[in-house]
């Protein structure tokens, strides 16, 4: 007698496969002068009805959504969909109504306006 082995191939049964967003930080590069801070993201291949932007309570969020277009079955991924996520302390002296936020090419770019009070003012010294 004989032991043989068989290898039986299985048959793929159409299990759909999820993918998990994962989540990445994106660069930054924060600036200020006199009247605003300004804040650059790099979040690359998001559009802009993915970008959130949200200031509450003196903490500032941005997140965006790259999703790719998969065509065809993946043999190897490593450029997958990604949630760009990060939050920020903000002074309360930022006028939260003021505040513009842009996309393009890519970069989220934020201003944070100041408000009057934040400003820094010259004060005149008078001789007495």
């Amino acid at each position: 007698m004989t032991d043989s082995k068989y290898i039986t191939r299985t048959e793929n049964k159409a299990i759909e496969k999820t993918r998990e967003l994962k989540t990445a930080t994106p660069s930054v590069d924060i600036y200020e002068n006199d009247n605003e801070i300004l804040l650059y993201a790099d979040m690359p291949g998001v559009h802009k009805d993915d970008v959130t932007v949200n200031i509450e309570n003196g903490k500032l969020f941005i997140s965006g959504i790259r999703r790719l277009d998969h065509q065809g079955v993946s043999n190897w991924a490593e450029f997958v969909d990604v949630e760009y996520v990060r939050s920020f302390s903000i002074p309360q002296s930022i006028k939260v109504k003021d505040v513009a936020a842009k996309l393009k090419d890519g970069i989220l770019t934020l201003h944070l306006p100041k408000s009057e009070a934040a400003k820094p003012r010259l004060i005149e010294v008078t001789a007495a």
